[in-house]
């Protein structure tokens, strides 16, 4: 029997990646979690098992009983916070690694954001190199190592220097130096370049709402006293989570793909205007009685983080730091950025994977986070 195990399960990735992966034969999943929130593992554990259950039917009887468990540890720490016992088990039993643990925070420091992603990166290629019977590891790394970069973003290797728009972005980038190197050396792994996840493609149903419905919201002038940022024609790269998830799967499973590169993405054809998420978005808060009454302004971006600085006084701490993000958003979203996708689809299609439509994508996401938040209206 096949032994992955998996780093960030209860992210938005993990949370398609387990049932998928649990959806094969003859394979037995072991996941990294980390007590917080004065919850214990075992809390965390069964919530995310409640969250599977719930959403995902197509589980084999018993696969979650039967074929997954958790260790307890902190992907920063060192040897992940494992219990000797628990690293001597993986050394002798595990065969596949997926690393999908992240910290998605682009406001904070880079000290912060390399102990949350290249020190976990340097801990999983060291346990992967001591497995036994090892056969592949699968990162999940972000479209966005290529930072500022000007053009389709290649599906290869970057060498060039680049700036970033945040620490999370150069990071990863970081994290994929270490891989570059690990791949050269003969570990056998394949970097996963996603663009903005977001929830299922035919629920869209997810364990978070993170970065996405954040810019949904203050696209929409929602929340922002009617106002949004003109952002003119710049696009959004979204993809859904079971995309994501079953792409991997299908790596772990292709020993060709090892030292491949692949961006699961929309791509240039399927990228999202910024204009039609913003009507698209604002169209189904109206028809729900949930836009404010007096008409909506839209402003450049430099005058409506004014606005919203001068906003800010008036609230509370909480949405305080959350407008004090807004200058990192607009500076991500302003950017004309484009990912290649052609050889990963062309990959992805032999077998049997195609990408879902990123309206489609978009509708179902939107459907499931209005139903999920009609009491914060």
């Amino acid at each position: 029997m096949d032994c992955y195990f998996v780093t960030g399960a209860s992210g938005v990735v993990g949370g398609a990646l387990i049932p998928a992966l649990l959806g094969l034969p003859e394979v037995e999943v072991v996941v990294l979690l980390r007590a917080r929130n004065g919850h214990s593992i075992a809390d965390r554990f069964n919530a995310l098992k409640q969250f599977w259950r719930a959403h995902y039917l197509q589980l084999p009887a018993g696969a979650l009983e039967h074929r997954l468990r958790a260790m307890a540890g902190d992907i920063s720490a060192p040897a992940l916070g494992l219990s000797a016992a628990d690293q001597h088990e993986l050394e002798q039993g595990c065969t596949h690694i997926v690393h999908c643990a992240a910290s998605v925070r682009l406001n904070q420091s880079l000290a912060i954001a390399r102990e949350t992603t290249v020190v976990p990166t340097a801990t999983l290629i060291a346990l992967a190199r001591r497995c036994v019977g090892f056969r592949k590891l699968e990162a999940v790394s972000t479209v966005g190592v290529g930072g500022r970069w000007q053009g389709p973003l290649p599906e290869r290797w970057l060498d060039e220097p680049r700036a970033f728009h945040n620490t999370y972005e150069e990071a990863k980038a970081e994290s994929e130096v270490l891989l570059r190197e690990a791949a050269a050396a003969g570990l056998p792994l394949t970097v996963h370049r996603p663009s903005m996840v977001v929830g299922d493609s035919r629920t869209g149903v997810t364990p978070h709402f993170q970065i996405f419905q954040f810019i949904c919201e203050f696209l929409s002038g929602r929340r922002t006293l009617g106002c949004y940022p003109a952002l003119g024609h710049t696009v959004l790269d979204i993809v859904a989570n079971d995309f994501v998830a079953h792409a991997i799967v299908a790596a772990s499973r292709s020993p060709d793909s090892a030292g491949e590169i692949w961006h699961l993405c929309a791509g240039p054809i399927g990228a999202l205007p910024l204009t039609e998420l913003r009507d698209t978005v604002r169209s189904r808060l109206r028809r729900e009685g949930r836009l404010p009454w007096w008409p909506s302004i839209p402003l450049p971006p430099a005058y409506f983080l004014w606005l919203m600085s001068l906003l800010a006084r008036a609230l509370p701490a909480a949405q305080q730091r959350t407008l004090a993000t807004l200058p990192v958003y607009l500076d991500y979203l302003g950017s004309a950025q484009v990912f290649d996708n052609t050889r990963t689809r062309e990959r992805l299609q032999a077998l049997g994977i195609e990408r879902p439509d990123t309206r489609v994508v978009l509708s179902r996401v939107l459907d499931y986070y209005l139903a999920n938040t009609r009491h914060r209206a």
